[in-house]
């Protein structure tokens, strides 16, 4: 019998951390639900005493979403802890994660704490956690940089105290796939309790091992917990893509012999939900997901396709998604498809206020483009969720003037606060023209950091996505917009960004 690899999903609190990618709690539960569809095994929602607004996000999911167990992160503190307990009341089920650093580097200049107190600190906060709740996990955080008669000091102590589950968290890329493999294997030969816990394995990809190392740290360590995100997304390089470890376990069940819950159909969607909801564009050659990853370009690829589908795809695109994203809905399509196709998506609207507003949304999409994709619904709804929240700044209209040889202007029209106003600026594109009208009013001082224009769906009739990423003052935002018009959607890009600027929640981000 195959052992089942635990799939722990950490997109909403390891993945958020990536500078710009924060999400609104609306759209933090719209994806948690779409995990659950995916049938993750545990959802990472946050961490609860980071702030206000990823207490209330975690509050919200363990409310929405009752199949996978649903966890919140916290530091090795009381404080830390029982905010998480709080979150965490209303889940089904429910886990609290709980970290400290154990490497010298991160105990002494981080930490400025002993081995001594990094210890009994460890032992004291699991023994609190497990107060709260029978499912507790701790992870000695920059694992990989610890000294391994430490790390077995630490772990069979936080086994003594409860803890169910073990981390061995790579923190900072650090490590190589025999080694973080082999280390892991003497940590459960050497600590004398370590059959008493599930081994899990957390990875970022700084030198571009995280999928292979989570893979070592299952086979050579024995690990059956795999912590990851969706499209890898995360600070720095990013964490362990959870469609690369899900799809490598399917394709090479013969090497590994390991079983999954996870619904495969489900990747693609997943993947470009939270690449529409964050902003970061997943790139074409990105394995499983990518636009790329089941095209051919090769004649003699094309040839070995056509002639026998296994000579060169060691997948079925469809068995990770690719077949579903069909042209659901289009013009004479009614209310009732509408809302169905909605369901269908996991996108819950609150009212039939909200359903009929983004149902009119839909129908005038609809008068533009002749076909409707799943896609197109995303991010229309997307958009309605957004012009109902309170928003600082909100798009209303624009005009806009190019020609060759000519400097381009542009008249936006959007609220502050409730209020229309009007604005004109000149600039060397029309984009540039836009933002020069935008900041002639806001002001904001900010500084664009990146401008990226993609297609939602395929075709000439596509929405253009647009993500614009602002820095002030150390803060990192990214702003999504949608239309049918770049220009437009470019608008609606900049002054999204502005909105999160506008916003004052500030939260601690901490690393394992």
């Amino acid at each position: 019998m195959a052992d089942k690899l635990i799939i722990f999903d950490t997109t909403l609190r390891d993945g958020e951390q990536s500078p710009g990618a924060s999400m609104t709690k609306d759209e933090k539960v719209r994806i948690a639900r779409q995990l659950e569809r995916l049938k993750v095994d545990v959802i990472e929602a946050g961490f609860a005493a980071a702030s206000q607004g990823d207490f209330e996000s975690i509050k919200a999911i363990s409310l929405a979403v009752r199949e996978p167990i649903i966890c919140s992160l916290s530091r090795a503190n009381d404080r830390d802890i029982a905010r998480a307990a709080e979150a965490l009341a209303g889940a089904e089920r429910k886990r609290i994660h709980t970290f400290i650093a154990t490497s010298p580097l991160h105990m002494e200049m981080k930490l400025r704490m002993s081995p001594d107190q990094v210890l009994e600190q460890a032992k004291q906060a699991v023994r609190y956690a497990r107060t709260f709740t029978d499912d507790v996990e701790f992870s000695p955080e920059d694992a990989s940089r610890s000294d391994i008669d430490f790390l077995c000091r630490v772990i069979e102590a936080v086994i003594k105290e409860g803890a169910t589950t073990i981390n061995f968290a790579d923190t900072v890329g650090y490590g190589v796939p025999e080694l973080y493999g082999n280390t892991l294997k003497t940590l459960r030969e050497r600590i004398p309790n370590s059959d008493k816990v599930i081994w899990s394995v957390h990875c970022h990809n700084d030198l571009g091992m995280a999928v292979a190392n989570s893979l070592a740290g299952v086979m050579i360590g024995g690990a059956r917990q795999v912590e990851c995100t969706i499209n890898g997304l995360g600070e720095r390089a990013g964490n362990t893509a959870l469609e690369e470890i899900v799809m490598a376990v399917r394709t090479r069940k013969d090497y590994f012999n390991l079983d999954f819950g996870i619904d495969t159909t489900q990747i693609v969607a997943t993947s470009k939900l939270v690449s529409q909801i964050t902003g970061f564009a997943v790139q074409p050659n990105k394995a499983v997901v990518g636009a790329n990853a089941f095209a051919h370009a090769s004649g003699i690829h094309q040839d070995g396709i056509l002639k026998a589908r296994d000579t060169y795809e060691i997948m079925r695109a469809e068995d990770v998604g690719w077949a579903a994203n069909k042209i659901v809905l289009g013009k004479l399509s009614g209310r009732n498809a509408f809302k169905q196709r909605l369901q269908e998506l996991g996108i819950a609207l609150e009212s039939e206020t909200e359903v009929n507003a983004a149902f009119a949304r839909f129908k005038e999409l609809a008068d533009k483009k002749s076909e409707i994709f799943d896609e197109d619904i995303m991010s229309l709804v997307s958009d309605e969720e957004h012009a109902h929240g309170n928003e600082q700044y909100r798009y209303v209209s624009l005009a806009q003037h190019s020609e060759t040889g000519e400097r381009p202007t542009a008249k936006v029209v959007f609220s502050i606060a409730g209020e229309e106003v009007s604005c004109e600026g000149t600039g060397n594109g029309p984009v540039d023209a836009i933002v020069n009208a935008i900041e002639s009013l806001t002001q904001s001082g900010s500084e664009l950091l990146l401008f990226s224009v993609n297609a939602i769906t395929t075709g000439t009739q596509s929405q253009g996505e647009v993500t614009m990423r602002l820095s002030k003052a150390g803060r990192i935002v990214n702003g999504v917009g949608a239309d049918p018009d770049i220009v437009v959607a470019s608008a609606k890009a900049y002054l999204s960004a502005l909105n999160k600027l506008h916003s004052k929640s500030e939260k601690l981000n901490p690393q394992i």
